[in-house]
Parts: structure tokens; C-alpha cells; sequence
């Protein structure tokens, strides 16, 4: 018993350390300036909305070094957070989505698939921008 606490001993700051790490809270942070480049989970100003990827849900587009009979496609679940509401969707590339009198698309998703190697979740970067669906009344600013 006593040679197990001796041997267990040098650990114990270790071990209380490691249950004291500090994660940021990511809806204290502010959010990226609009036209950046985003990892998932981190979130962006688009126009007068905070959007954030938050997984991947399907990449199926073709490899770069590949030649494909379909593109396929990048999907992305995206949370979006407007004044006074929330919405989260699954968004393709190149294609937008419509939401509360506004519209958001995926621009781009990087990198690009390879046929060697699978894309890590957090290697992927997005871009978003946004619009107002025609003839919708733009409401507050988001504070």
C-alpha cells in the first residue's frame, strides 16, 4: 500500500492540474471579422450576424488530384445568431440558406479533398458572407 503512494505520489500535481484547464467560452469570444477564414467551432461576423461551423456533415466533393464524374459536396452544420434569435442549418457549398429576412451562404471550405489522405476536422477553414432576402425589413443591429 505504502509503495503504491509513493509511486503515485509525484502524479497528484499532475493529475489536479490537468482537471484545472481552462477552455476558452466561445460565445464570450468575440467574433472573427467578416471575410475571415474560420475553423469549426470558431465564429465569424457575417453582415449583422455571428455564424459559426459547427461540424462537417458530409465531404463528398471530388479530389483535386482526381478526375469524378460528380463534384459532390461540402455540407456544414452552421449555427447562426442574430438579434434576439438562433438558427442552426446544414449549409452546402455554394449554395445559401434563408433565415429570419436575411440570407447566408457558404462561400468557400478549404482544403480541397486529396485522394491520399482524409481531411482532419480541424484542418478545415470556411468563409461565409450574407445578404437580406429581397423586400425583409433589415430589424436592430446586432449588438
Amino acid at each position: 500500500m505504502t509503495r503504491i503512494i509513493t509511486t503515485l505520489a509525484p502524479l497528484a500535481p499532475a493529475l489536479l492540474l490537468s482537471a484545472c484547464m481552462v477552455v476558452p467560452d466561445p460565445v464570450s469570444t468575440p467574433p472573427a471579422p467578416e471575410g475571415s477564414s474560420v475553423a469549426l467551432g470558431q465564429r465569424v461576423r457575417v453582415g449583422e450576424l455571428s455564424v459559426t461551423p459547427v461540424r462537417v456533415v458530409e465531404d463528398s466533393r471530388c479530389p483535386i488530384n482526381a478526375r469524378c464524374v460528380w463534384a459532390g459536396r461540402l455540407i456544414v452544420a452552421t449555427q447562426i445568431d442574430g438579434a434576439g434569435w438562433r438558427d442552426t442549418a446544414n449549409i452546402t457549398l455554394g449554395e445559401s440558406y434563408g433565415t429570419h429576412g436575411r440570407i447566408v451562404a457558404l462561400v468557400s471550405g478549404e482544403p480541397g479533398k486529396v485522394t491520399d489522405h482524409e481531411t482532419r476536422a480541424e484542418d478545415y477553414r470556411f468563409n461565409y458572407e450574407a445578404g437580406w432576402n429581397v423586400g425583409t425589413d433589415p430589424g436592430p443591429p446586432l449588438q
